[in-house]
């Protein structure tokens, strides 16, 4: 008999079903392979499990109001990027790239400091609630806005995605001791984190579900993960006000005369690396062609 239930991990080609308060170990049908369809940690899928001691089958997945590449997950409320004052030193352009993948998958995005007791996580929090981003601070002897982190989670489903090394995994055993995700120091060598969470698994706490997911340091089009030059303006929400105030209607918002954005830039009401990162994400995308989007 079919069920219904949520995928909470995959690994190969074996997918973790949650129904009915048990977990079922699944394999997808030949037909997602042929339709392009890849399940999803998230997704909520229709299955038919197996009997005791066998696999069952991924039926159908149901419908996703988001997804991401990569990380690979569905179904999210919020993306929670999480970088550090230090080792590793935060990357603006990194950090922008996801808050506007965010925005343009419709994920509300939220910003996490952590490490605030190995230097000053105002000056960057500044910067991000300004923004209008939620936008908290953890340290390792300072729990911080934890318990504000902690209440965001309930009833939602979550993602924490950012650099190798800023502290994904620990600050989620600080949310939930429970949950004991294995972590790693940073590489002196390389100044950045080892890769400890090595796939995506969706975790049940805090009244919601939360997903650790593999560290990285960029998204590209090959991932799949790709905002068009015209759509990317919407996708930075401090520029919203001014967008209708540009002289000319075709303007990019990069260096033409008369730009509403600019003028902001100048004035201090938009954060001038917020716009070089606009400006950086444009030139990327203006030089992709459309047969090279997927």
């Amino acid at each position: 008999m079919q069920k219904e239930g949520r995928i909470l991990k995959g690994i190969s080609s074996f997918y973790e079903i949650e129904a009915d308060e048990q977990l079922y170990t699944c394999k997808a049908r030949g037909v997602f392979r042929k339709d392009g369809i890849t399940p999803l940690p998230g997704d909520f899928v229709r299955f038919t499990p197996g009997d005791p001691g066998e696999e069952g089958t991924i039926d159908a997945v149901l419908g996703r109001k988001n997804s991401l590449t990569r990380p690979p997950v569905a179904n999210l409320d919020y993306l929670f990027v999480i970088v550090s004052v230090c080792e590793p030193s935060p990357n603006a352009l990194v950090i922008d790239r996801l808050t506007a993948i965010a925005e343009h998958k419709r994920i509300e995005p939220v910003l996490v400091v952590t490490k605030s007791d190995l230097g000053d996580p105002q000056p960057l929090c500044g910067i991000y609630r300004s923004a209008g981003f939620r936008t908290f601070c953890v340290g390792e002897d300072d729990r911080g806005d934890v318990p504000q982190i902690r209440a965001l989670l309930a009833g939602h489903t979550s993602a924490f995605t950012g650099n190798s090394g800023v502290g994904k995994s620990t600050l989620l055993n600080e949310i939930d001791p429970a949950l004991c995700i294995v972590t790693a120091q940073i590489s002196r060598k390389l100044g950045r984190g080892r890769h400890t969470t090595r796939h995506v698994e969706l975790y049940r706490t805090c009244g919601g579900y939360v997903a650790d997911t593999p560290g990285f340091s960029a998204l590209d089009i090959e991932n799949g993960e790709f905002i068009h030059k015209d759509d990317l303006a919407y996708c930075f929400r401090e520029f919203a006000p001014y967008l209708g105030a540009c002289r000319f209607t075709s303007c990019a918002h990069v260096r033409d005369k008369g730009c509403g954005v600019l003028d902001a830039v100048q004035r201090g009401e938009i954060s001038r690396s917020r716009h070089e990162s606009y400006v950086a994400l444009y030139e990327e995308a203006r030089q992709i062609k459309d047969w090279q989007i997927k």
